[in-house]
């Protein structure tokens, strides 16, 4: 951004609208409205009913429509169905404002490309909503996590009810493939998944594994039609083991202990007359590979999420997770829908099995 912009920005409130206020939008605009610095100009949500209540909660303006507001506003959270993603946030990158989008950036690569184009050529940031490069277990275990060799995650949940819009990949899947591709920093050579469908007209369940380059394997599963919440991933390197698990926030790492790496390995041990092989097996843990849980700071993912979209807009920089990061996850995210849709279930006939 130019200098005297910037300086414009930090003089001043800076002027943001969310665009679509639905059960993640209107946290959004909550959000907007208490950060430090920052005017909560407009919400823009054409269901009057829904919109203008959360505007007249927030003490802010109610519009049908955010084209009517670019006028007035510096930038603008767009959280609104996936498949409008490329309409609207282009349109407001068109404008050179400034977005922070919502995951997955668009409903193709080719208008995921389209919004990366706009906001280079127009030098807009944009910023994509992968929210869980926030959750502060996942900020906590990187540190651990080293080079990856290998990770396995799990995303499940009941079904929403909502996002109805885009199948399970799009939804859920791609967290995981976007913090999969930042922790790996390799490209994806090829993809291996299968899918089906159980109550949407899209894949409720699919099962992928991602092979890297560089020799490093991921295998990532997601559902939504399971019937408790959970999302957690696993992570191997030299470094030993990392298991995050995002919806407690916990962390727990485990690496091999100075006695495994420079003393006598258990089997050695266990092959003494004698040996006591039950307090081997008691002592694998604590003895031989080291325990650690490693603190894990509080507060909020979206705000932290927000906050960086702000500081981001007032100094010009580059967000974490930006339309190039974002782009790569939509691509590897098709890589594993086409992978889906080639699978053979040998000619069933069920098609309640069919992604």
């Amino acid at each position: 951004l130019p200098d005297l912009l910037q300086r414009e920005f930090i003089m001043s409130d800076l002027r943001v609208m969310v665009v679509g206020v639905g059960a993640l939008g209107r946290h959004h605009a909550r959000i907007v409205s208490g950060l430090p610095g920052v005017e909560l100009v407009a919400v823009a949500e054409p269901r009057e009913e829904i919109g203008r209540p959360i505007a007249e909660q927030l003490n802010t303006r109610w519009v049908a429509n955010g084209r009517d507001m670019m006028d007035e506003i510096d930038a603008a959270s767009i959280v609104v169905p996936t498949t409008l993603h490329g309409d609207i946030a282009g349109e407001f990158l068109e404008n050179g404002i400034p977005v922070l989008v919502e995951k997955p950036l668009a409903e193709s690569v080719a208008a995921g490309q389209r919004l990366v184009d706009l906001a280079e050529a127009n030098r807009a940031v944009l910023q994509v909503g992968h929210i869980e490069r926030f959750n502060p277990a996942m900020v906590a275990a990187r540190k651990a996590c080293g080079s990856p060799k290998y990770i396995r995650a799990e995303r499940v949940s009941p079904f929403p009810f909502r996002s109805t819009d885009i199948g399970v990949v799009h939804d859920l899947l791609i967290h995981d493939i976007d913090l999969v591709l930042d922790l790996v920093r390799s490209p994806v050579k090829h993809v291996q998944a299968f899918g089906i469908n159980v109550v949407s007209n899209h894949e409720d369940i699919v099962n992928a594994r991602l092979f890297f380059e560089n020799g490093a394997i991921a295998d990532l599963t997601a559902s939504r039609v399971n019937p408790e919440a959970k999302r957690g991933m696993q992570v191997w390197s030299a470094l030993g083991c990392v298991n995050v698990d995002l919806q407690s926030r916990e962390v727990t790492s485990y690496s091999p202990s100075e006695a495994l790496r420079y003393g006598r390995s258990p089997l050695e041990l266990a092959r003494e007359p004698g040996a006591d092989i039950e307090q081997l097996k008691a002592d694998i843990f604590g003895r031989f590979i080291d325990v650690e849980k490693p603190s894990v700071a509080g507060g909020d993912a979206l705000t932290a999420e927000l906050e960086e979209f702000v500081d981001c807009v007032r100094h010009g920089k580059k967000p974490a997770c930006s339309g190039v990061e974002a782009l790569e996850a939509l691509k590897v995210a098709e890589m594993v829908l086409e992978s889906v849709a080639a699978h053979d279930w040998g000619q069933q006939g069920n098609t309640a099995v069919a992604a």
